[in-house]
């Protein structure tokens, strides 16, 4: 037998090793912590293409010293998260409780103007639901006071489908309002601002690669009731979206090449709405007619293999469309001599096996004018729209209870007509925004 010393417990054999091991590591992650602080990125764009707190060349020397000791790198620790969010410091559980969830109340609190989980502000509610396929691929986001102007919001959401389709989404939730608010501060949103980011385009081949996917000018504007500073943001939304596809397309974690994501996004500056739409989520507007009835107006296009100039221009780069017999109204988009990947819209970020033939990530950009009749816009994935009319969602939105709760009563109604009008099928991942237009709003504290 072996005597205890009473009030102290035995350490199991192979404890000190294991705590040897954990010290060495702690000691490692020290190290890494001051490689990232020792050589801060110059730039946003450099921080983002560098890592996390840049530093990419250390980095990438310490992750062979840590993968040939057999040790978790900090980048397979880390979640490809907003690199802003991932930097700040987790939360010590306490003792006795658990862990703070996403949808606690203290989480639904803006994290410098941004939300991306379930929760409310005075401007916006926003609310996501997995279905039953899986892990939830859906993503959102609204952004306030973004590019540090009071009068700008910026939201989307963004359907990820494919193997990591949940990981493309949410780095482009993360990523792309970023790279568009670097845009827009490269030049200090000057009226002149148009010429210099589509000359930026010029480095690698972007502005003929984009005016290849177009097949349009980049100055043409398709609304001539824009105004005049509106020209820039299109072209650094445009812009935005195509850096953005090609950081997916180097990313070295993230294979996109079965894998993607749609993306709406709109733009609030003042009574200004700049609305870019890629894939087949949908935004849809509020407004009341002259009786003051709620009716709704969409302002996209779901970019579908169906619409003629979209299919045109697959056809034409040798992709083919075609419906699955079990899905006759679905068309899709294949390989030219594989019946793969099958993908059910003509735009999207990743799916780079698709990019060669056809599939495009520009985002077809249009404009409104804000009026004293509208009241809202709905932002949502393909969960929604598949099972509920735009005027049935407008009316969900004007009869909820409070403007904090329109986003998760869309949702949930999304979801019971999914049970009701689909009982075999699988229920589709579900993501809300519902940005309201009322200026006034922004003074109201959220009601939960």
């Amino acid at each position: 037998m072996v005597a205890v010393t009473p009030g102290r417990r035995r350490r199991p054999a192979g404890c000190a090793a294991g705590h040897h091991h954990q010290h060495q590591q702690q000691r490692l992650l020290a190290v890494a912590a001051r490689l990232a602080a020792a050589k801060p990125a110059a730039t946003t764009e450099a921080a983002v293409y560098g890592g996390v707190g840049g530093g990419g060349c250390c980095l990438e020397f310490l992750d062979c010293v840590l993968r040939a000791m057999g040790v978790a790198t900090p980048a397979e620790m880390m979640p490809p998260a907003d690199f802003r969010w991932a930097a700040r410091p987790m939360r010590r559980r306490r003792r006795g409780g658990s862990s703070s969830s996403s949808s606690s109340p203290r989480d639904r609190e803006p994290r410098d103007g941004r939300i991306a989980a379930n929760g409310a502000s005075a401007a916006a509610s926003l609310y996501t639901m997995r279905g039953n396929k899986g892990v939830n691929q859906d993503a959102m986001l609204v952004w306030e006071n973004f590019c540090s102007k009071e009068d700008t919001i910026f939201c989307g959401v963004f359907d990820g489908h494919g193997p990591y389709g949940h990981l493309v989404s949410k780095r482009v939730r993360d990523l792309l309002p970023i790279k568009l608010s670097a845009n827009l501060g490269r030049d200090g949103h000057k009226e002149t601002s148009t010429s210099i980011v589509t000359s930026s385009m010029t480095e690698g081949g972007g502005t003929e690669r984009m005016d290849r996917d177009t097949e349009t000018p980049l100055g043409t504007e398709e609304n001539g009731e824009y105004p005049e500073m509106f020209a820039a943001l299109r072209t650094s939304l445009l812009r935005a979206f195509y850096v953005m596809d090609r950081d997916l397309k180097f990313h070295k974690t993230i294979d996109s090449v079965f894998s993607g994501t749609t993306a709406v996004t709109v733009i609030k500056q003042g009574h200004d709405l700049l609305i870019g739409n890629l894939g087949d989520s949908r935004a849809v507007l509020g407004t009341r007619d002259e009786y003051d009835q709620f009716f709704a107006v969409q302002l996209t296009v779901d970019l579908k293999p169906t619409i003629p100039s979209e299919a045109a221009r697959i056809r034409e780069r040798s992709g083919r469309i075609f419906s699955l017999p079990d899905e006759p109204d679905v068309a899709r988009v294949w390989l030219p001599k594989y019946n793969m990947p099958g993908l059910a819209m003509a735009r999207a970020f990743g799916d780079f096996c698709l990019k060669d033939y056809g599939l495009i990530s520009m985002p077809d950009v249009s404009y409104h004018r804000i009026t004293e009749k509208d009241e809202f816009v709905v932002l949502a994935t393909d969960g929604v729209w598949d099972v509920l009319s735009n005027s049935e969602v407008v009316s969900i939105v004007s009869q909820a209870k409070s403007e904090a709760s329109a986003a998760r009563f869309v949702v949930e109604s999304a979801q019971r007509a999914w049970r009701t009008r689909f009982p075999t099928s699988k229920i589709d991942d579900c993501a809300v925004v519902c940005l309201f237009l009322n200026t006034d709003a922004r003074n109201k504290p959220p009601k939960f």
